[in-house]
């Protein structure tokens, strides 16, 4: 049932609930402060009424405008072109609606686009920030973590982290277990398409396959070469350490999407798969990982844990309560199918 001649107001709750002005707006704004049967009577004439809460007036008191900001620093083609980046912004935009808030979702287009983004944040036009794969250079993190409001990164960021909140996956782990389960296979000319070194995800892979391999920093510069998280630099990368090192037998690729492109290297190199050279992405892509030929064996991460957990914690920010501050890593597992 509606108001007769338009929208119902705060007062016309008042009345049909039979309680004060204020005692609606507290049930509305869920203070502690009110009865359980005036909370009843207040949410039946609300369901009665069809009554909406008007968001500018409601920040006003709560000082929350209901928005949170997701933000990517990543060229625009690499978010359309990584299927990571498309499913992280869906499950952040599910997730933040089903607890009625809203994303807005920020891009960095050009370098000034930074300082652009951070006047924004500062501007009180969002509760928190939720902070995507920052690079090396971005000066962005540094920005945010000045800002009086929640921020919740989503990977590491290249700046101390004292004082930050973190939800990212085991990336050292992930690289170690794609080595180890290679050597394990018998391979020993096992090479890495790294991915690329300003991010922490990159460099940690990498990481995890040293330490499965044992090599030295020489050994590295042999034997490993950045793909920059893309199809094509994953091609290139692969092309590039079949000319350098022609007797490998086994390849690790940091993602998923530069293993797509690794494979095509290998093809085009008349190197069968997993017979000659066997492949371990990263990622477990569902859009790739299965329909790759062959299937490619993946280190499965789960883009909607971290996602939700990135979230959750955001709403207990915003809420006021006390968090500690820290790195909260997930865990990854190996993906067994025919490339390796």
């Amino acid at each position: 049932m509606s108001v007769p001649g338009g929208r119902p107001t705060l007062e016309d709750v008042a009345a049909r609930a039979g309680v004060s002005r204020a005692t609606v707006s507290r049930v509305i704004n869920d203070s502690p402060r009110v009865s359980p049967e005036a909370r009843d009577q207040v949410a039946a004439a609300v369901r009665d009424l069809g009554y909406v809460p008007n968001r500018a007036a409601r920040a006003l008191v709560t000082r929350r405008t209901g928005a949170v900001a997701l933000v990517l620093s990543e060229p625009e083609n690499k978010f359309f072109d990584d299927p990571f980046f498309a499913s992280t912004v869906r499950i952040v935009s599910q997730h933040l609606s089903a607890g009625d808030s809203q994303m807005v979702l920020l891009m960095v287009h050009r370098p000034d686009d930074h300082a652009r983004i951070a006047r924004y944040l500062a501007a009180g036009h969002v509760d928190g920030a939720l902070v995507l794969a920052p690079h090396r250079d971005d000066p962005l993190p540094e920005a945010v973590r000045e800002l009086p409001l929640p921020v919740v990164f989503g990977g590491r960021p290249w700046i101390p982290e004292h004082g930050l909140h973190l939800v990212d996956h085991d990336n050292v782990g992930g690289g170690r277990q794609a080595t180890e389960h290679l050597l394990s296979l018998g391979r020993r000319g096992v090479v890495t398409v790294a991915g690329p070194q300003d991010e922490y995800a990159g460099l940690e892979r990498l990481q995890g396959w040293r330490e499965a391999t044992g090599v030295d920093d020489a050994a590295t510069a042999l034997r490993a070469e950045p793909g920059g998280f893309t199809e094509q630099g994953g091609e290139r990368a692969m092309a590039a350490l079949l000319a350098r090192v022609p007797d490998l037998d086994a390849v690790f690729v940091a993602n998923d999407l530069m293993a797509k492109g690794a494979l095509r290297a290998l093809r085009a190199a008349g190197r069968r798969v997993p017979r000659d050279v066997a492949v371990v992405g990263f990622d477990d892509q569902p859009a790739i990982a299965p329909h790759t030929d062959p299937p490619l064996t993946t280190i499965r991460q789960d883009p909607a844990l971290r996602t939700v957990h990135m979230v959750e914690l955001m709403r207990r920010l915003i809420a006021g309560e006390r968090v500690a501050p820290g790195r909260e890593i997930l865990p990854v597992e190996l993906v067994r199918r025919d490339s390796a």
